[in-house]
C-alpha cells in the first residue's frame, strides 16, 4: 500500500529539476534523501505504536511536545495539500503539450485544474482495480526504460551518476537532495492504517521502513538509467518533463509517448487525490473552529463532500500554476514536509528518551531533515516562513477566542 501511495515512478517527474540543481548527481541526491526518510520512517513507526489509532504528524507533535507546535505542524502540512495539486497541474499541462502540441499552457492548466476539481465535486474515485492496473502499467514502463537504457552501458562512465568531480558542488548537491525528498512524499500515510493492519506495533514500522527502502532503491535505479542515457552538459528540451525526453532518446518515439502517457495518468490520480485530502483537512479545521465554520466546515448534502474547499483548492491550483514553476512549488511543498518530519523525529526523541537505541535514530533523522530543510532555496524558506507566521496568528486568535468563551462561561 505504501508503494502505491508514493508510486513506483515517483522520481521521474522531478528528474530534470533535481538534475539541474544537483549538477547531474540525481542518484546520490535520492540516496541521501532516502537516509533522512529511513530515520524518519523509524520515528513514524515507533510513534504509531504509541498512538495506533491516530497516526499523523499533527497528533504526534501536539501530544508529545506542545499543542501549539502540533497545530503549526498541521498548518504547514496543509501547505503540502494545497501545493500538491498545483504542481500536478503544471506537470500534467507540460506532459499534455508533448501529446498535442500548439495548445497554450493556460488552456491545459484550465483543463487539468477543472478535471481535479470535477472529480472531487462529483466524488469520482479510482477503484482498487484501476489502481492495480495503473501500478502494473508503471511496472511495464519502468522495465521498458531499463531495457532500452541497457544498450548505453558499454563504454559509459558507470560511476558518473554517483559522483562527477568536474561538476560536483556541495551546496548545489544539498539543494538537489532537498528537492529529491519529494520522491518519498506519501510514505507517512502508512501510519494512518494502524487500525487496518495485523500486529500494527510491529508491521507499521516495518512497512514504513521497507516502503522507503524499496522506493529508494527503485528510484536510484530509474535515475541511474536516465543518467547513463543522457549526455552530460546537454540541455533538456523541457526541464519539467526531462525524464520523458530521456526515455525518447533511449527507446525512440514509442517509449517517449508510453512514459509520457503513464506519468500523465498517474499525476492526474495524484492531483485529484491531493485535492480531496486537502479539502478534508480544511473541513476538519473548519469544523473545529480554527477556520470560519460557515465556509470551510460545510458539506454538500448530496455527495457529502466539502464542496467549498474543493473549489477553493482547485482555484488555488489553477492560479498558482501561472505564478509558480514546478521546482518552486516542489520546494515549498518540501518546506512543509520537512517541518512535519522534524516534528515527528523530535516527538520520538522525547517519547523514547530513556533508550538510546530508540532516540538516536530519531535524533539523526531530525538532524538530516534539518540540514536538507536549510538547503532549500531562499524563496521557499521566506514564503514558507510567511505561511508559518500566518499559522501562528491563526492559532493565537483561536486560543484567545477559546479563552474568552471559557471566561464568559465562568462568569455566567
Amino acid at each position: 500500500m505504501g508503494i502505491i501511495m508514493i508510486q513506483p515512478t515517483a522520481p521521474m517527474p522531478l528528474f530534470g529539476v533535481v538534475y539541474n540543481e544537483a549538477r547531474g548527481h540525481v542518484v546520490t541526491a535520492i540516496l541521501l534523501a532516502m537516509v533522512a526518510m529511513l530515520f524518519t520512517a523509524i520515528s513514524y513507526g515507533r510513534m504509531a505504536r504509541v498512538y495506533p489509532s491516530a497516526g499523523s504528524a499533527y497528533t504526534y507533535v501536539g501530544r508529545e511536545l506542545h499543542p501549539a507546535l502540533g497545530f503549526l505542524t498541521g498548518w504547514v502540512m496543509l501547505l503540502d495539500y494545497v501545493l500538491n495539486p498545483l504542481i500536478c497541474v503544471i506537470w500534467c499541462s507540460k506532459a499534455a503539450a508533448n501529446i498535442v502540441s500548439g495548445v497554450p499552457f493556460a488552456v491545459w492548466a484550465f483543463v487539468f485544474a477543472g478535471v481535479f476539481t470535477l472529480l472531487n465535486v462529483r466524488r469520482i474515485e479510482a477503484s482498487a482495480r484501476t489502481n492495480a492496473l495503473l501500478a502494473g502499467a508503471m511496472g511495464v514502463v519502468i522495465a521498458a526504460m531499463l531495457w532500452a537504457s541497457a544498450k548505453f552501458l558499454p563504454g559509459a562512465d558507470l560511476t558518473r551518476p554517483f559522483y562527477d568531480p568536474s561538476t560536483f558542488a556541495w551546496n548545489s548537491f544539498s539543494t538537489g537532495a532537498s528537492l529529491a525528498v519529494l520522491t518519498y512524499i506519501g510514505f507517512d500515510g502508512i501510519s494512518t492504517l494502524s487500525e487496518e493492519v495485523e500486529n500494527p506495533r510491529r508491521n507499521i514500522l516495518w512497512g514504513t521502513v521497507l516502503t522507503c527502502l524499496v522506493i529508494g532503491a527503485l528510484s536510484a535505479l530509474e535515475t541511474y538509467a536516465a543518467q547513463i542515457v543522457w549526455t552530460p552538459g546537454d540541455a533538456f528540451p523541457d526541464v519539467d518533463t526531462a525524464y520523458v525526453h530521456v526515455a525518447g532518446k533511449a527507446g525512440g518515439p514509442w517509449l517517449f509517448q508510453a512514459v509520457n502517457l503513464t506519468l500523465l495518468v498517474a499525476t492526474i490520480g495524484s492531483g485529484s487525490g491531493a485535492v480531496m485530502a486537502g479539502a478534508r483537512l480544511l473541513y476538519g479545521m473548519g469544523r473545529d473552529g480554527v477556520l470560519p465554520r460557515a465556509f470551510f466546515g460545510a458539506l454538500d448534502p448530496k455527495v457529502n463532500v466539502p464542496r467549498n474547499n474543493v473549489l477553493l483548492i482547485g482555484a488555488v491550483a489553477l492560479g498558482g500554476s501561472f505564478v509558480l514553476s514546478y521546482q518552486l512549488g516542489a520546494e515549498l511543498l518540501n518546506f512543509g514536509a520537512f517541518i512535519g518530519f522534524m516534528g515527528v523525529n523530535l516527538a520520538a526523541v522525547k517519547r523514547h528518551r530513556a533508550r538510546a537505541i530508540e532516540w538516536l535514530p530519531a535524533l539523526l533523522g531530525f538532524l538530516v531533515c534539518l540540514y536538507l530543510w536549510l538547503s532549500l532555496s531562499s524563496f521557499a524558506k521566506i514564503a514558507g516562513g510567511v505561511w508559518l507566521i500566518a499559522g501562528l496568528i491563526a492559532y493565537t486568535r483561536v486560543h484567545d477566542r477559546a479563552g474568552a468563551s471559557s471566561n464568559a462561561a465562568d462568569g455566567g
